[in-house]
């Protein structure tokens, strides 16, 4: 009994001392992680700038189906949260290669180039472009607008356009 005792209050006696490790302060470790996740997003603007949406459900093979799909706008949950979609183009033809892309335009662009509409569609190529030719870091890509009147606009890197 009393080696069982014994070896009781050893066992307590090493749970309450711990195995070794000190105490410490707060000990800092840098900024939160942060950079794109995997997989397409589509960038719609907002009142706080461009936000990003994951594409889940659908398997994107092109970067023609993406501007589509970012033409088509946003969710209803993301619509209720405030996001909406400022992209107003009429036809178009989507061609990247590597670090470049360009979307011919059929029609003139309204748009200034500096605004949420052409940075949501400068993200969303820029992401596509990347996750579709995994060589390319979303980073890298520049977007051109080549309209059918008037001058092309970019090239652009989506940093252009995020807020921060």
């Amino acid at each position: 009994m009393r080696v069982r005792r014994g070896c009781l209050l050893v066992v307590l006696g090493i749970v309450l001392v711990g195995c070794g490790v000190q105490p410490t302060g707060v000990i800092g470790a840098g900024e939160p992680a942060t950079g794109p996740t995997r997989g397409i997003r589509l960038y719609y603007a907002s009142d706080g700038g461009l936000r990003g949406v994951p594409v889940l459900d659908r398997r994107v093979e092109n970067l023609n189906t993406v501007v589509k799909l970012l033409a088509a706008g946003p969710p209803p949950a993301e619509l209720r949260d405030g996001l909406t979609n400022l992209v107003e183009i009429g036809g178009y033809t989507v061609t990247g290669r590597g670090t470049r892309v360009t979307v011919d335009l059929e029609d003139p662009y309204a748009a200034t180039g500096r605004d949420q509409g052409t940075g949501q569609l400068v993200c969303t190529l820029a992401r596509a472009q990347s996750v579709l030719d995994p060589k390319v870091g979303a980073d890298d890509v520049e977007v051109t607008l080549s309209p059918s009147e008037g001058p092309e606009l970019g090239p652009y890197r989506c940093a252009e356009f995020l807020n921060g």
